[in-house]
């Protein structure tokens, strides 16, 4: 900034000639402002103060002068000139903001000029800032808040008052208006400062707008603010410009920070520590040492990104419900998680068979990935870890631990996880095709938890159904698919659709017997869709809608993993099928385990809800643990009153209810029409794998599947009627209050959990290996032998995982069964020279197992002449066969 003498900023009175600022008509008469493009005058306020010609008369005298440099609203009543004038400083007019008629109407204040401070040889400021042209005035929000806030009543009614006030700003802006005149010699350097000044004049408004020196930026609280050369706080004080930096620009006091700018109270405490008068510092610390700026760092900005990001991820939806869905698991499969280490849910048979099955793969992934298919059961069988459905893809957690103790420990996780998933995979599926949260829940719990499963908890690899829902939601995102909104192109995204193949990928690893109908469930929709797009392509769309290269390759890349993944699980069961005729399921056995109609209204008995109340109805199924198949009676109401209201179209209700209808009559298996030839046992007959399926009652997954679908519609659009008709009778916003009509909908959600809920009871007690299997010398056999008993052998054998002729599986070998049959006679010369022929090393005797039953003679036989030793230890007799 220059000094300017004394004599070239003397005030003009009122009236007197001088040049008009730019902008302004020559011609107009004295005290008239240049008209905007609709006719309105600026009326000396800023712009983002309107409706100022509103309250004042239209003869009230305007001063030609240009306007101030500074100006300052205020809220409430303005302080005096000598209040408001730091020595030196240029000149501030404050201004009133008044309520008229719910609109606003600022008036100005002004003190007499302060010509003292100028003349007494102070820095001046003299800028030349061009008068805006005036423009319609618009609604301000940010001064109706200012104004609220700052609890601004009143009305200016009276034109003499807005006339009054008018003059006195026309008369102080005359004044100023000799600063910035270029009518004489000596307010020449006046004019050049301003014109070198003139780019440090501009400060930007909320709006974005740019805005001269002149026009004064409010906050929140009402203080006007200019941008570099007069801060003016909430008190009205004014503080030296020049201590202000252009990018420190203060506002209000108590408006906190704006657009990265500190409030005044933040700022006083980084500027020099100086009043703006007698040069005193206003705090006594903030001279000697004011607090910097904090700038973060590299690693701090990293950080708070990254906390922002982990902030947003586990408020999410998903993370919500995954973690929904794995509390819900705990309680839904108590109390599996309360002794996982010597537990096991439901039995001690099939659970400690897929205890080992998960064992031996992660076990032999790690050692010797070469003899995963020949386990080290059913010794000398190849193809031995084929002989039931195999739980493949939970190698990842076999790999855990080792030992019977961590094999049950991870049989208790996976068995929680497992209807986790399920539900998980069921609400993502539901999410996807469009229905609501609520619906969703439903969905999930239906499939997650129908009764029938309850029947299926010593099946790990028939309650393993989790992927396939996940991935028909991962397929359908992908693809820009939903039920509500049809083929979205605009949605397509290819690493969706590799995705959900991985998954699908990954549960047909788990075994055929879900598997499998899953597999042709994944071929059927990708023919029919394929077909519906190129229907709808040539002879309905009446714009192409693309497919695109890179969704077509992801679904071909895709499909041919699938595709590897199923050829590399089927080829051991081909060779098994080659090597044992016996595996084949034949059409009596299909028979024998085929329910009947009635099955599926029948509860099985750990249900909690409906196991007594069915007891005898089960008593005249064939074989009720297969037969017993009610999904749930609240499931089927719900699915009933989904057909006829839904948030899904009518051509899906009647496909979805065509869905229940043809699923149910396969999972009759002979039982349905024509004893199953119009339905399952024509598919036995005509498709590959089949064969190998022997329960035609688990495809009840897929009709429990359907039933979720339509009750998923239904329960979404009775949430969105509920909170309809809540707005309608409150006659309030939909969101206002509607959580409570939302939570009245949950109530489906806890019907059908109930009807999951299993009888409370205490898991059965793993048994402890009598002996450390990884002592014994290997090949070996256990007596007493059968299949039941096999399996908790099996589970012994991770200790070590030695070579043994015992084993359980979905059937038994012929050659194994002649082998049982022969050790009843053992010891004896022909038994034993059998197991030299096979090299076996070792046999162990369970006494306890073996007393008064068919095994009973190996526990004291005579041994002479046999080439063999017996020895005891405890409940264990252990005989050495030498080779």
């Amino acid at each position: 900034m220059s000094n300017v003498s004394s004599d070239s900023v003397l005030p003009v009175p009122p009236g007197s000639a001088s040049s008009p600022p730019p902008g302004q008509d020559p011609t107009a008469p004295s005290g008239t402002h240049a008209k905007g493009p609709n006719g309105t005058g600026s009326a000396a306020t800023p712009a983002a103060d309107e409706k100022l010609s509103a309250a004042a008369p239209a003869d009230a005298p305007v001063s030609d002068s240009a306007e101030p440099k500074t100006t300052t609203l205020e809220t409430g009543a303005s302080p005096s000139a000598a209040d408001t004038a730091p020595l030196g400083a240029p000149e501030v007019t404050t201004a009133d903001t008044t309520n008229v008629g719910g609109g606003e109407v600022t008036t100005a204040d002004a003190g007499p000029t302060d010509a003292a401070a100028v003349t007494s040889g102070q820095s001046a400021t003299a800028r030349k800032t061009p008068v805006r042209r005036a423009r319609p005035p618009r609604p301000s929000r940010r001064s109706r808040d200012a104004a609220g806030a700052a609890g601004i009543e009143g009305t200016a009614t009276e034109a003499s008052a807005a006339a009054a006030n008018t003059t006195a700003v026309n008369t102080n802006t005359t004044a100023a208006n000799t600063n910035t005149t270029a009518g004489g010699t000596d307010s020449a350097p006046a004019t050049a400062n301003a014109a070198a000044t003139e780019t440090d004049a501009t400060a930007v408004n909320a709006d974005g707008a740019a805005v001269r020196a002149n026009d004064a930026v409010v906050d929140a609280d009402g203080a006007a603010v200019s941008s570099t050369d007069a801060v003016v706080d909430a008190d009205g004080a004014a503080v030296d410009g020049a201590a202000v930096d252009a990018d420190d620009v203060a506002v209000g006091a108590g408006s906190g920070t704006r657009n990265g700018k500190k409030s005044d109270a933040d700022a006083e405490g980084e500027r020099d520590g100086k009043d703006a008068e007698g040069g005193e510092p206003t705090d006594p610390f903030g001279a000697f040492a004011p607090e910097p700026e904090f700038v973060p760092g590299k690693v701090g900005r990293i950080t708070r990104t990254g906390g922002s990001v982990v902030a947003r991820l586990l408020v999410h939806e998903w993370t919500i419900v995954a973690i929904a869905s794995v509390l819900l698991a705990v309680i839904m499969t108590w109390p599996a998680a309360l002794h996982p280490a010597t537990t096991i849910p439901q039995d001690i048979w099939d659970p400690t068979l897929q205890a080992w099955q998960m064992s031996w793969a992660g076990h032999i992934l790690t050692t010797d990935p070469l003899q995963l298919w020949h386990a080290n059961a059913f010794y000398p069988d190849q193809y031995s870890y084929a002989f039931s459905d195999t739980l493949l893809g939970y190698a990842p957690a076999g790999m855990i631990g080792s030992g019977p103790e961590a094999a049950i420990v991870r049989y208790n996780f996976v068995f929680i996880f497992i209807f986790a998933f399920a539900f998980f995979g069921a609400y993502a599926l539901v999410r996807q095709l469009g229905a609501g949260r609520t619906g969703a829940a439903v969905a999930g719990a239906a499939f997650a938890y129908a009764p029938w499963r309850l029947g299926q908890a010593g099946h790990l690899h028939v309650l393993s159904i989790g992927g396939i829902a996940l991935s028909l939601a991962m397929l359908a995102r992908g693809h820009g698919f939903s039920l509500t909104k049809g083929y979205e192109p605009a949605k397509r995204r290819w690493g969706w659709v590799v995705g959900g193949w991985l998954v699908a990928a990954w549960q047909i690893s788990l075994g055929f017997g879900i598997g499998m109908p899953f597999a042709y469930a994944l071929l059927i929709i990708v023919l029919v869709t394929a077909l519906l797009w190129l229907f709808r392509q040539i002879f309905r769309w009446g714009e192409r809608r693309p497919f695109g290269w890179k969704l077509f390759f992801a679904n071909l890349g895709g499909g041919l993993i699938f595709a590897a993944v199923s050829g590399m699980m089927a080829y051991p069961y081909l060779q098994v099928l080659q090597l044992h005729k016996e595996a084949k399921r034949d059409e009596g056995i299909i028979s024998l385990f085929s329910p009947p109609l009635k099955g599926f209204f029948i509860s099985p008995p750990e249900s909690w809800l409906w196991g007594d109340a069915y007891a005898s109805a089960r008593s005249t199924l064939g074989w009720a643990p297969e037969m017993a198949l009610l999904p749930g009676f609240f499931l089927y109401g719900l699915a009933f009153a989904g057909l006829f209201v839904s948030v899904w179209r009518l051509k899906h209700r009647i496909y979805l209810g065509l869905g229940v209808v043809l699923t149910t009559m396969l999972a009759m298996g002979s039982n349905g029409p024509g004893h199953g030839d119009y339905g399952y046992m024509a598919l036995y007959r005509v498709l590959p794998g089949f064969e190998g399926i022997r329960t035609s009652g688990r495809l009840m997954v897929w009709v429990t599947l359907f039933l979720a679908l339509l009750a998923a519609g239904a329960v979404s659009a009775f949430a969105d009627r509920a909170v309809e008709l809540f707005a309608d009778q409150t006659q309030s916003d939909v969101g206002t209050r509607a959580g409570v009509w939302r939570l009245v909908t949950l109530i489906p959600l806890v019907l059908v959990l109930a009807e999951g809920m299993h009888k409370p009871g205490p898991n059965p007690e793993v048994p402890v290996s009598p002996v450390a299997m990884s002592t014994l010398q290997a090949p070996l056999m256990v007596l007493p032998t059968h299949e039941l008993l096999d399996m908790n052998v099996m589970l012994w054998s991770t200790d070590g995982f030695p070579k043994m002729v015992n084993g359980g599986s979905g059937f038994t070998p012929d050659d194994q069964q002649i082998m049982r049959l022969n050790m009843q006679q053992f010891p004896d010369e022909a038994t034993v020279g059998q197991l030299r022929e096979l090299k076996i090393h070792t046999v162990v005797v369970l006494r306890d197992r073996a007393q008064g039953g068919e095994y009973a003679k190996s526990i004291d036989a005579p041994i002479d002449g046999l080439g063999i030793s017996r020895t005891e230890q405890g409940n264990v007799i252990l005989y050495k066969i030498d080779g």
